[in-house]
């Protein structure tokens, strides 16, 4: 696993939703508010970047987002929500989606080995589909202390 360790500023601008994952079901509470916010982007037309960003946070508090293409005509209805890194740990996971758990907690595991401390937010951006699913990117963001 090679993983990057990034110290230079980290900012994102992301529009979407907020929730909770009830009894940590952070995959079931992230599909409903991803499903929440596409819903609203294609109803309301708004113009977006595509790339799909899952930023888990304190208390199981949970946010599914993405980029816009111009934020200052964001539907009234989409959560805003900036975040800015100043150290972090970048890896991009090529492969299936069901090896994201894994792969995290592996990455956690060796940053822990090298001295490194993590916490939150731990942020995922899954790049753009295809049906190749050995071929799927996903980068993996964890905030260092």
């Amino acid at each position: 696993m090679s993983i990057e360790i990034i110290k230079k500023k980290l900012q994102l601008d992301i529009y979407g939703f907020s929730g909770t994952a009830i009894n940590k079901d952070y995959e079931g509470a992230i599909f409903l508010l991803m499903k929440k916010l596409w819903k609203t982007v294609k109803s309301q037309d708004i113009k977006h970047k595509g790339l799909n960003i899952w930023v888990y946070e304190k208390n199981e508090k949970v946010f599914a987002g993405v980029e816009l293409e111009n934020p200052a005509n964001q539907a009234n209805e989409l959560e805003q929500k900036s975040i800015t890194l100043k150290k972090y740990a970048y890896y991009k996971h090529i492969g299936s989606y069901n090896l994201l758990k894994q792969v995290g907690e592996n990455m956690r595991k060796e940053l822990n080995n090298l001295g490194f401390e993590t916490r939150l937010p731990y942020i995922e951006i899954y790049g753009h589909w295809i049906n190749d699913e050995t071929r799927l990117e996903t980068e993996l963001i964890m905030c260092l202390k």
